[in-house]
């Protein structure tokens, strides 16, 4: 059995869903913060399974402890984490109490269960520098001033110095791009809150006409003005997971790092391909200036998941916007 940490948000939904489809058990852990039993009820009807579910707090160890003892639990995928760099400036305390707790947490409960096999998503953003060719052999700018970030960078380093002080443990840590799309035929995606932290759920509210504009900041030292990013369609990310386990079922005593990138693209060209494949104009304001430092670029040139893991992206950015726009439009109608 795997157990998916903060499995009914975005990304940890589509993993549990991508899991049982090859007929693995999960069990998922959420404290509903930035998610809804109605994804639960979702994820069921579309397995036709019952789906073992604990509503609590990553941090909370003692009752994390009683889900290790209750459950024959072989591997964690830990998604639970909060993502947002610009909100991170806002919430620095949130980030550090949510992404280093949650961590540790859940790692010394992994200890005194005996269970030792963890998959850790962090991001590609850990590097805190401004690249496009970053690997997993470019060093952390632990100087740059992000809580995002620093909060990441102190995730890994926790993971990395509990690997070593026990031969029993397996680890894989993902550097995931950003993520987008649903599951062909909208039947999984990602529900849009009100005021959305990422920009495609942005831009698909103004495609739908919920929203006016988007802020666009223009102070990137790029071509067009804006930063550059790379961008990846959910379910590629679900093939790279769904590797990693594999790839960790036969290793004894690793903790390695994977970047799993996808297309890069500025924020401008990824408006205008939004607003080409919605039929509608995506409206923005440009923002000059920004208070907080920003990477510019964030992107990755690593050929390391492809060589261990065999793994590759296969899906387009416009088939990550198609999935991501026909589930959203459906989860409209739906209400």
């Amino acid at each position: 059995m795997i157990l998916v940490t903060g499995g009914l948000g975005f990304i940890g939904s589509h993993i549990a869903l991508s899991l049982m489809a090859q007929g693995q058990e999960v069990i998922i852990v959420d404290n509903l913060s930035n998610s809804s039993l109605q994804t639960l009820e979702r994820l069921e009807y579309i397995s036709g399974l019952y789906i073992p579910f604990v509503k609590i707090d990553v941090r909370n160890t003692p009752a994390l402890n009683k889900v290790f003892e209750q459950y024959s639990i072989q591997a964690v995928i830990h998604a639970a984490s909060f993502k947002s760099l610009e909100e991170s400036v806002q919430k620095p305390l949130e980030y550090y109490n949510d992404n280093v707790s949650c961590i540790m947490s859940l790692l010394r409960a992994m200890q005194r269960t005996g269970t030792r096999n963890l998959l850790h998503i962090s991001s590609l953003a850990v590097y805190g520098q401004s690249s496009l060719e970053l690997t997993e052999a470019t060093e952390f700018n632990y100087r740059f001033q992000n809580p995002y970030v620093k909060s990441q960078q102190m995730a890994e380093t926790i993971i990395q110095d509990t690997y070593s002080t026990d031969d029993e443990w397996n680890v894989a840590i993902l550097r995931p791009g950003n993520i987008a799309g649903a599951f062909e035929h909208g039947v999984l995606g990602e529900f849009v809150t009100p005021l959305p932290k990422n920009i495609v759920p942005l831009a698909m509210q103004v495609a739908s006409t919920q929203r006016d504009f988007i802020e666009l900041h223009k102070h990137a030292q790029t071509e067009d003005k804006t930063a550059e990013r790379s961008f990846l369609h959910v379910l590629d990310f679900c093939d790279a997971v769904s590797k990693t386990l594999q790839w960790l079922s036969m290793q004894h005593h690793v903790c390695e790092a994977f970047d799993i990138y996808g297309d890069h693209i500025s924020i401008q060209k990824l408006l205008n391909l939004i607003g080409e494949t919605t039929h509608t104009e995506i409206h923005t304001v440009d923002v000059e200036s920004c208070e907080y430092p920003v990477l510019d670029q964030i992107g990755s040139v690593s050929t390391k998941a492809h060589d261990v893991l065999q793994w590759q992206k296969v899906r387009s950015l416009k088939q990550m916007i198609e999935d991501e726009w026909r589930f959203y439009q459906q989860s409209l109608r739906s209400y």
